[in-house]
């Protein structure tokens, strides 16, 4: 979270020194720091265009005549980070000629560290036509040399797929080619990074681009679907207006606590379509606790009515569920229906939570199948009850088998997935069997992980289709909580069809 300049000043004049020191005293003055915006970011144009005599990069001394490094230090001064912008090409994407970082990756990391430097936009242009993977990693390789934690944003405009291979190299990477401030570029990014969810997680996003809310080609109703898009997505929320310039409407968009609170909710999960007709889409972001965000958008020119249920966004079942609208704030219960009349471009934005108390187990030995979960997330597809994960609707697995072993009881899942449920104190141990589901026969390894609380008291070790499944044994004495986890075998989660076979729990 926080801001770059580009999106409202491009490379013109009024970017300089006191515009960037302007925008870290609005951070603190109107709320964004403490609504949690952190960078303040420069984007192209900063620099000289040409080295020194000893290569290094130059500050233009006009727009910054003091410096980068007191520009950085006045940002930190105020409790805020600070970032920079360069190309992984021999020139960056201005036509004025300013110098890349190809070549210069190690040169330029110790020069950024050396300014209190604390995150990297690295652009594409002017590449010489060095392969992607290359010139990311190795400026990835030079900025770990420095010892200083910069955060990497990869922005190679999703030419060459970095979803499928960036995880270890940025932080986040663009998705998309750039964003503009209209209506169409704003959808169009939408689409191109919502089919993504399956790569995105903690330390490692998907970035459409930076946010145009309030710098006037869209209407306040398209900037709050603007800002409720990105959060679902769990993108990165940089600011890309003028704030010095900014209305009231654009202050209480982009400080919205409840929205920011989807975006950065810390389960890291990108929301997902769940279901798209006529204009009329439904997105379903699960989150830490067991509730979700659920947007209604409405992409249609007359305002529509926009559905779903509790059920079909991935909640447990239940008799009753709370709807907190994020944005006009108010609050109802439905026994399961989710329902809004939602303006033409316009969203409907609901964070749903299940209603009432839960119960502990019951006693004696339970499968944990017939039990309901308070929370559940799944990498592809629904979790499934007694057979296995096929990735799509609901009840499209088959009975669990492990190494040719069938069982009748367990969960289906597929990395990443985390399956809560409540104890109350009341249980002492959960044993079940863990492996790869036989029907995937020539990829999947996955990590199964049983958490009482926070604890975690069991760990499989890493399994793949060639294992046979591992009983695990795990201490809930005391525990209010039971989380199963399965994480992927650190090679992405491609066919990572995951069973958790026969686990039953022993309970007072």
């Amino acid at each position: 979270m926080g801001f770059n300049n580009w999106n409202s000043t491009a490379c013109r004049a009024e970017f300089n020194e006191s515009m960037v020191k302007g925008i870290a005293d609005l951070f603190v003055s109107k709320g964004l720091k403490a609504a949690g915006y952190t960078y303040v970011n420069l984007d192209d144009c900063w620099a000289k265009t040409s080295r020194d005599s000893s290569g290094n990069l130059v500050p233009d001394p006009v727009r910054f005549p003091n410096g980068i490094k007191a520009v950085a230090d006045y940002v930190h001064s105020k409790g805020l980070k600070f970032g920079i912008y360069t190309s992984a090409g021999t020139k960056t994407c201005n036509t004025a000629g300013f110098p890349g970082g190809l070549g210069h990756e190690q040169q330029d990391a110790d020069t950024f560290a050396s300014w209190g430097v604390d995150y990297l936009k690295y652009d594409n242009c002017n590449n010489q036509g060095v392969d992607a993977k290359t010139r990311y990693r190795k400026m990835r390789d030079a900025l770990k040399n420095t010892g200083r934690p910069i955060v990497y944003s990869i922005c190679e405009w999703g030419q060459n797929k970095p979803w499928e291979w960036a995880q270890d190299t940025g932080n986040l990477w663009r998705t998309t080619g750039d964003i503009s401030d209209n209506w169409s570029s704003m959808v169009d990014k939408v689409h191109k990074n919502q089919v993504l969810a399956q790569f995105a997680g903690p330390g490692a996003w998907n970035d459409p681009d930076m946010l145009e809310v309030g710098n006037g080609g869209m209407t306040d109703t398209e900037y709050r679907s603007h800002f409720s898009l990105w959060s679902v997505m769990a993108a990165p929320l940089l600011i890309g207006s003028d704030l010095r310039k900014a209305s009231t409407a654009t202050f209480d968009i982009l400080r919205n606590t409840d929205v920011i609170a989807v975006d950065q909710d810390p389960l890291g999960k990108q929301g997902t379509v769940i279901s798209s007709s006529g204009g009329k889409a439904v997105y379903s972001k699960p989150l830490a606790g067991g509730d979700r965000a659920v947007v209604l958008f409405n992409e249609s020119t007359s305002a529509a009515t926009i559905s779903t249920t509790a059920s079909a966004v991935g909640l447990p079942g239940g008799s009753s569920y709370t709807l907190r609208d994020l944005w006009t704030k108010s609050t109802r219960t439905t026994t399961g229906t989710i329902s809004a009349s939602v303006p033409a471009h316009g969203v409907v934005m609901y964070r749903v939570s299940k209603t009432g108390g839960n119960t502990p187990p019951p006693s004696g030995t339970s499968a944990v199948s017939d039990l309901s979960p308070t929370s559940a997330t799944s990498g592809w597809g629904p979790f499934e009850t007694d057979t296995s994960n096929g990735e799509k609707p609901a009840g499209d697995g088959r009975a669990i088998t492990i190494q040719g072993v069938k069982y009748s009881k367990g969960l289906g899942v597929h990395a990443a997935s985390d399956i809560g449920y409540y104890l109350g104190g009341a249980c002492s141990t959960l044993t079940v069997d863990v492996g790869v589901d036989d029907e995937k026969t020539t990829t999947g390894s996955v990590v199964f992980q049983i958490f009482r609380d926070s604890t975690k008291v069991a760990d499989s070790g890493l399994l793949t289709v060639d294992n046979a499944a591992k009983r695990l044994t795990a201490n809930l004495s005391g525990g209010t909580t039971l989380r199963l986890v399965v994480t992927d075998g650190g090679n992405g989660n491609n066919s990572d069809h995951a069973d958790w076979a026969d686990p039953r729990l022993t309970c007072a």
